[in-house]
């Protein structure tokens, strides 16, 4: 059966990194591979309500952003969405997200101008999860295709550390696993020897393997300067962390503060961040394992609180508790804008947006990271 296909004009793109297009009748095209400014023929594969989810059936005029993938297996794999456009192009699109997540969802007119990058697009993932499979005689290894548990194969990947595509090519050619395996591999600055470690500004951080580390070491040494400079703590104040996993930004923002509490529900996050907090001297700084959420504060009152919650978002009894606290300022870290852009508009009857940052913590994917800096208005 024949398809019934449109000559469309890309506009933009979508938050998970399609190319956005508009029918005359008033449909919108998610078209995944497109990029702003190409002129495409496309084919609708699926639709929902007024939403539409297209295919390119042919490039008529390709955009002046678009450029050859250089990765044999980006149409199939789902680790990257943004390896046909331009690097430039793709902060620009990423900024833009940010800014009309902020001015659409929390109603706020203060806009981030530019977007802090580690300057490498590539080779920059100190974390992969691997999943092996059968397929015909062979076992092989690789990561998931695009929104399947269908594994692709995959012998080198452009965004992992050298270290552990190393790690991949030997999997290949040992063949020590089986079919329904999942294979996680970090690298630290002590390299692949668990329990990893990483170094930031002076500062060690030992994790266990389920504890989370932002999977881009350089930018995340950035966003955690900017964290800091937002939290601005003095000798005298006193700094909460909620959802502080190995204490990162406890220690990091902390560290000259008069007393930093991290609040975390992992335990072994927690044990993790105590010997951190140990390692570095910091007698400070004190870790409970509790749920953000349902944590007795009792008359703790910290004078900043930072968090950096699940793509999720803060959930509305986390809210509740930091508007119990009333911190002056709150750093906050997010990966999601739209969460991000929520929480925001939950917290905006006492708190004003002073300050916000974009960070490309995830070259060459769809995601972005950000924080911001909220004011008290009280």
């Amino acid at each position: 059966m024949e398809r019934e296909t449109y000559i469309v004009s890309i506009k933009d793109y979508s938050s998970g990194g399609e190319g956005v297009a508009r029918l005359e009748d008033g449909r919108v095209l998610f078209v995944k591979g497109a990029t702003r400014g190409d002129v495409c023929e496309v084919a609708i594969v699926s639709q929902r309500q007024r939403i539409c989810f297209a295919e390119i059936v042919r490039i008529i005029t390709p955009s002046e952003f678009r450029v050859t993938p250089d990765c044999p297996v980006y149409s199939i794999c789902g680790g990257c969405d943004f390896r046909h456009i331009t690097y430039e192009e793709e902060l620009r699109a990423k900024l833009k997200r940010v800014n009309d997540a902020l001015k659409r969802l929390a109603g706020i007119s203060l806009q981030a101008d530019e977007i802090l990058t580690a300057g490498k697009p590539d080779g920059y993932r100190n974390k992969a999860v691997f999943h092996t499979a059968r397929q015909g005689k062979e076992t092989v290894v690789g990561f998931y295709r695009a929104k399947t548990n269908d594994v692709c194969p995959v012998e080198y990947c452009p965004l992992l550390r050298e270290e552990i595509n190393d790690a991949l090519r030997e999997l290949w050619d040992k063949k020590q696993f089986s079919a329904g395996e999942k294979i996680r591999v970090r690298v630290g600055s002590n390299g692949l020897s668990p329990p990893i470690e990483e170094t930031l500004d002076g500062l060690t951080f030992r994790m266990s393997e389920d504890s989370f580390f932002q999977v881009n070491t350089d930018a995340a040494l950035l966003l955690y300067r900017k964290a800091k400079q937002y939290a601005a703590l003095g000798k005298d104040e006193t700094l909460l962390d909620i959802y502080c996993g190995v204490g990162t930004l406890t220690l990091f923002l902390g560290s000259d503060a008069k007393f930093a509490l991290g609040v975390e529900s992992n335990l072994s996050a927690v044990k993790d961040a105590e010997m951190n907090a140990k390692n570095a001297k910091l007698n400070h700084i004190e870790f409970i394992c509790a749920d953000a959420a349902k944590w007795d504060s009792g008359d703790f009152k910290p004078d900043c609180v930072v968090t950096d919650p699940p793509r999720a978002g803060m959930s509305t009894k986390a809210i509740e508790k930091i508007l119990h606290l009333s911190p002056k300022r709150i750093a906050y870290i997010s990966c999601d804008p739209a969460t991000l852009a929520r929480d925001i508009k939950r917290l905006s009857n006492d708190y004003t947006v002073s300050e916000v940052c974009v960070i490309d913590m995830f070259p060459r994917t769809a995601n972005v990271e950000c924080c911001v800096l909220l004011v008290s208005n009280r």
